[in-house]
């Protein structure tokens, strides 16, 4: 007889703990429960809201959680995050998880994913610290920060120079994007160091430290 297949919460839990240690995260019981329970959340609405694009669970445990897991190690402990355009709250959430003294601010313009984040916040209970602003983030006041985080903003590219000087009082920004980015950061004088994310040629997050 072959071997079972697990459920999609079996098969996210596996490939989140044999992988982790390409990303350079480590995780106990407790916060792979917690993103499991992140996951099936994220699997239940996206159907709905198309949160992330549609794809097996091993792949959103590699591709969307521990890639977004990729910026916790620069969050200091005690850190402020802003995460802009949240959307289904990477890079963030995970990082909230397995960083839980950390705040952040989740700013999202949708208002029915801002309700999503919420309900995913309160689910995990990581809300003590945080909250979810329904709103652009150019028609609000850039809240006090330490990093800046942003994966899935559209036209980012495009947008870079606003959010550079939207939050210009914050010394670190951790931007995630392809070579499109890299050239935009360049092309805008920031000074950055770049992790490709492993078993990717083209996905980068961007490290902008300012003075």
């Amino acid at each position: 007889m072959g071997e079972s297949k697990l459920p999609p919460a079996g098969e996210f839990d596996k490939a989140l703990a044999e992988s982790a240690p390409l990303y350079g995260v480590e995780m106990g019981e407790r916060e792979r429960r917690k993103l499991t329970e992140y996951f099936e959340l994220i699997s239940l609405w996206n159907k709905r809201l198309h949160l992330v694009a549609p794809c097996p669970p091993a792949e959103f445990a590699t591709r969307h959680v521990l890639e977004s897991l990729m910026a916790a190690r620069f969050l200091d402990d005690d850190a402020r995050v802003v995460d802009l355009g949240s959307g289904g709250g990477l890079p963030v959430i995970p990082c909230l998880v397995v960083k839980p003294q950390i705040s952040a601010t989740l700013v999202e313009a949708s208002e029915k994913k801002a309700v999503f984040l919420r309900e995913a916040l309160w689910r995990l209970d990581e809300r003590r610290a945080s909250r979810v602003i329904a709103e652009r983030f150019e028609r609000m006041e850039a809240p006090e920060a330490d990093f800046i985080t942003c994966r899935a903003i559209e036209r980012f590219t495009e947008l870079l120079p606003r959010v550079v000087e939207w939050a210009s009082h914050v010394p670190t920004l951790l931007l995630f994007g392809g070579e499109s980015l890299r050239a935009r950061l360049e092309e805008l004088g920031l000074c950055f160091d770049s992790l490709k994310a492993p078993g990717s040629e083209r996905r980068f997050l961007f490290v902008v430290r300012r003075k």
